[in-house]
């Protein structure tokens, strides 16, 4: 089991948190090889799959080297199931305290849901390591990001909701830590035609507008650093 610090240097250097949402724990496997085998070795498995707490037990035992984390988590009791199987972060489409506990208590990386700057506030307040802004898109895209930069220079933020490729270095430069991508790098039909090469292809064109959004940014603190001075 990674330690925290290593859990969310990951995240910081990769930049990408890929969410997989399959209709099932054979499709989640699959697409979680093709995401790393393109680059990302972080998947997150949204509570949305059927049977998505055995899927990460599952995962967590086959796949070494692979950050799992848990998606759409919006309860204690859910949050406990998913570490208990072996998650290593825990994330959710929204503010929910309970959850940021669970978290903290089991010393485990929290990616806290939040969209409002009230909410933002209290999710870091409350110790999340990195705040979720979801969804994104529909409140502005990376216009949205840009501002909450101006009050929150210091907390962690993660775009989500809406990112594609268009999109995705916009939200790096407007001073996001990692953006959350869905099916924009993990397409439904290339999961259910077992197009691995497809998926590895997105994944690493997604690396490469982070890493060249990051190269005109320049030297930036890190957000493992950041993440845990509150």
């Amino acid at each position: 089991m990674m330690k925290i610090e290593e859990v969310l240097s990951r995240i910081h250097d990769i930049g990408i948190i890929p969410g997989i949402r399959t209709s099932s724990g054979q499709d989640a496997h699959f697409a979680a090889d093709a995401v790393a085998s393109g680059g990302i070795p972080i998947v997150e498995i949204t509570m949305t799959i059927p049977g998505a707490i055995d899927t990460i037990a599952y995962l967590a035992q086959h796949i070494p080297g692979v950050l799992i984390g848990a998606g759409t988590v919006l309860d204690a009791e859910t949050a406990r199931k998913c570490l208990d199987a072996g998650a290593q972060f825990l994330t959710g489409p929204c503010l929910d305290l309970s959850v940021i506990e669970a978290a903290k208590k089991h010393n485990v990386a929290m990616i806290a849901g939040a969209l409002t700057p009230t909410e933002i506030h209290s999710a870091w307040q409350a110790g999340a390591d990195l705040i979720k802004v979801f969804p994104c898109a529909q409140m502005g895209g990376d216009t949205y990001i840009r501002a909450l930069q101006g009050p929150f220079p210091k907390i962690p933020l993660v775009a989500a909701g809406g990112v594609n490729q268009q999109t995705a270095a916009n939200f790096i430069l407007a001073g996001a830590a990692a953006i959350g991508i869905g099916s924009e790098l993990v397409p439904r039909e290339a999961i259910q035609k077992r197009r691995a090469e497809q998926i590895r292809e997105l994944a690493k064109r997604f690396l490469r507008l982070v890493t060249t959004a990051r190269l005109r940014l320049g030297p930036r603190e890190t957000m493992a650093g950041s993440a845990v001075t509150h």
